[in-house]
C-alpha cells in the first residue's frame, strides 16, 4: 500500500535556540530517511482557527497566532520556546493531520505519516509546553469527530514521554481512546495506570531500563487489547522515537524493530476496525541516527 507523507518547511524553521534538543536537524534526519526510501511529499496546509479551538482555549490559541516578532526567542516555560517560525510551524504539524485524516475518511490515502515539528502531545487545553505548542494530534481527533461524524478515535502513543496534553484534552471524552506506553517516572510526571479518565484513558508505564520485552508485553497485555475492545474507526499514532535505547533524553532501550513491531499491529487493527485508516505524527526523538532508523521501519510498516 503507497503512503502520504505530509510536511511543510515552515517546519524546519521554527528554531528553539542553540542546544535545544528539539532542533531542525530533527526534521531534516526524519526527511532525510523518508527520501532515501523514496517516498514523495504533500505540502502541509495550515490549521484553521477553528480547527484548533476544538482542543484549546481561545485564550492559547489567541496568544500564539498572535506571537508575531521578526527575531530572537520567546520563552514560554524553561523547555519551550519560540522563534519568529514557530506559529507556522506549529499550524502546519496540526492542519498536516487535519489534512491527513480529510484523505483517509475519503478514501484516497488511507494511510499517512506526518513529518512535522514542533510536537505537541505535551500541549493540553490551555497550556504550551514540553516542547509543543498545539497539540497536533488531538486537533487531528477533534476534526475526524467534529467534520467526519465519528464516533469512535483510537490516539496510540509510544513516545517515551506521557503524552500529559492529549490525555487531558480527551480525559472525559469517551469518544477517544488514548493509550499509552511510557517511561515511568519521568516527564511530565503523569501517565500512572490509575489515571483512566471517563474509561477512555490506558496507560502503560515501563520502569526505566526496560526493553523490547517489556515494551512488547505492555503493549500486547494491555494497550492493544483496549485499541481491540474500542473497535476504533481511525487509528492515530502519536510517534515519538525518543524510547529508543540512543536517545539522550530517556533511558528505556527499544530498536528500530519494536517500532515496525507495534506499527504492524496497529496496522492490523486499524483493517479489522477502521477500514486500513493510520494516521501517524512525528512526536519527540532526540538521536538523529535512532530517528533515521526508527521512522524508516516505523513508514515502511505504515505502507507495507
Amino acid at each position: 500500500m503507497s503512503i502520504a507523507i505530509y510536511t511543510h518547511p515552515a517546519c524546519l524553521a521554527h528554531d528553539p535556540g542553540p542546544g535545544h534538543p528539539e532542533s531542525p536537524s530533527r526534521l531534516a534526519a526524519v526527511l532525510e530517511a523518508l527520501d532515501e526510501a523514496g517516498f514523495a511529499r504533500i505540502e502541509a496546509p495550515a490549521a484553521t482557527r477553528e480547527q484548533l479551538a476544538r482542543v484549546h482555549t481561545p485564550e492559547l490559541v489567541d496568544a500564539l497566532l498572535g506571537a508575531t516578532f521578526r527575531e530572537g526567542w520567546r520563552r514560554i516555560d524553561a523547555d519551550t520556546v519560540m522563534s519568529p517560525d514557530s506559529t507556522e510551524a506549529a499550524r502546519r504539524a496540526a492542519g498536516a493531520v487535519c489534512a491527513a485524516i480529510d484523505a483517509a475518511i475519503a478514501g484516497t490515502q488511507p494511510r499517512a505519516f506526518c513529518a512535522v515539528r514542533p510536537p505537541g502531545h505535551h500541549a493540553t487545553h490551555d497550556t504550551a509546553m514540553g516542547f509543543c505548542l498545539f497539540n497536533s494530534i488531538a486537533v487531528g481527533a477533534a476534526h475526524a469527530l467534529a467534520a467526519h461524524a465519528l464516533s469512535r478515535v483510537a490516539v496510540v502513543d509510544f513516545d517515551v514521554h506521557h503524552g500529559n496534553g492529549t490525555q487531558d484534552i480527551f480525559w472525559s471524552d469517551p469518544r477517544v481512546l488514548y493509550a499509552s506506553s511510557h517511561q515511568w517516572p519521568l516527564y511530565p510526571g503523569t501517565g500512572a495506570r490509575s489515571e483512566t479518565g471517563a474509561g477512555n484513558i490506558v496507560n502503560a508505564p515501563l520502569r526505566p531500563g526496560s526493553g523490547s520485552k517489556e515494551f512488547r508485553a505492555a503493549c500486547e497485555e494491555v494497550l492493544l487489547p483496549a485499541v481491540d475492545r474500542f473497535a476504533p474507526e481511525l487509528v492515530l499514532i502519536s510517534a515519538g522515537f525518543d524510547a529508543h535505547r540512543l536517545d539522550p533524553l530517556a533511558n528505556l532501550n527499544l530498536d528500530a524493530d519494536d517500532y515496525a513491531w507495534i506499527t504492524t499491529r496497529l496496522v492490523e487493527l486499524a483493517a479489522k476496525h477502521a477500514k486500513g485508516r493510520v494516521v501517524s505524527s512525528l512526536e519527540g526523538g532526540y538521536s538523529l541516527t535512532a530517528l533515521r532508523e526508527s521512522t524508516a521501519a516505523h513508514v515502511a510498516a505504515l505502507a507495507a
